[in-house]
């Protein structure tokens, strides 16, 4: 298990990050995404720490706050070191009824990182992240608040997830341009059926040296090799919950090279999934979750997996995205200062 820095900073995290989601669901959505256990979390918790993975990460809206809940108290139950793991929880989503209970403004991200810190029974968290762009909150009253967490040392790093290249951007200079504390990371979603982010969002984050951890690199299952083109033949999570957005028809070609370079590696299709985002130069840390100790297993021996240059050229070319203006244009003028 390979450890990197995430983007401009000094922590270092594990290439592979152990995502929390499948922890504590009961009725509804979150019974869909998972319905773990204290016992099943704290053995999933333990597979990846005994692996190498220092990773985790959760959300206060993960099933109502059950996730940080139980993975606080998988810390405990396992006696893992505080300063071994690196805990990262996210801020946004309704946590209330009111409308002052969801979003980023000061007021909620002040008030949900003390109740995320209860639950996980810490005093400080590694990495808060906004877990989305709040589009009713200036942009600069997020970072004061998210500057004011770190100045009181209840957080230590800032990160974004799922905002516009435009965004984050704009994040950053009003950071600089304030002296408020930087951003670092962003979690966004990126596979070999999503690779849109390489538009905007990648040269951004090589630009201004930012990480990327990587949120569903199997498309939500899609890619595990469970399924058929048309991500119907199984009984996995798609079939109740089809997310995130798969092109059926590129998909098809995807899954084709996937499965010929997972034969002649001797690997899984999830492995050569996973495996390619670890070659990716943008990619910091590659989110996996499970809700079974022999799932978990299998994604990590992704890290195992040494993709040759033809192993690449084929997912490359099942995979490419289309080109699309300004990228064509700045490509051929860019030719003139090489």
């Amino acid at each position: 298990m390979r450890m990197r820095s995430l983007g401009r900073s000094g922590l270092f995290v594990s290439e592979l990050c152990l995502g929390t989601m499948t922890f504590g669901g009961s009725e509804g959505f979150w019974g869909q995404i998972g319905r773990l256990g204290q016992d099943e979390a704290d053995a999933l918790v333990k597979t990846a720490f005994d692996a190498g993975i220092n990773f985790i990460d959760t959300a206060n809206v993960y099933a109502g706050g059950m996730s940080e809940r139980i993975l606080g108290q998988s810390l405990k139950n396992l006696g893992i070191p505080r300063d071994d793991v690196v805990i990262a929880t996210k801020v946004l989503g309704p946590m209330g009824e009111g409308p002052n209970a969801r979003g980023a403004s000061r007021g909620h991200i002040l008030s949900q990182c003390k109740a995320s810190l209860a639950r996980l029974g810490l005093d400080h968290i590694d990495l808060y992240q906004i877990h989305g762009f709040d589009p009713a909150t200036p942009i600069t009253e997020t970072l004061e608040a998210l500057d004011t967490l770190v100045r009181h040392g209840h957080v230590r790093y800032l990160g974004l997830s799922n905002w516009a290249a435009w965004q984050v951007m704009k994040a950053v200079g009003i950071a600089e341009a304030r002296r408020l504390a930087p951003i670092v990371s962003l979690q966004a979603y990126y596979t070999l059926v999503g690779r849109d982010l390489e538009r905007e969002i990648a040269p951004m984050l090589t630009s201004e040296d930012i990480g990327l951890m990587v949120w569903s690199p199997l498309a939500g299952g899609y890619l595990s090799g469970k399924y058929d083109a048309e991500g119907t033949q199984a009984d996995g999570r798609r079939t109740t919950f089809d997310f995130p957005p798969v092109d059926r028809t590129r998909g098809a070609g995807t899954l084709e090279a996937m499965r010929a370079v997972a034969g002649a590696k001797g690997c899984s299709v999830a492995q050569v999934a996973l495996a390619w985002l670890l070659h990716r130069e943008t990619v910091t840390s590659v989110i996996i979750g499970a809700k079974r100790v022999k799932q978990l297993q299998d994604n990590l021996g992704a890290t195992a997996v040494r993709l040759e240059a033809d192993d690449l050229a084929r997912l490359d070319a099942a995979t490419r995205l289309p080109p699309e203006y300004p990228g064509w244009m700045l490509e051929r003028q860019g030719a003139y200062r090489a």
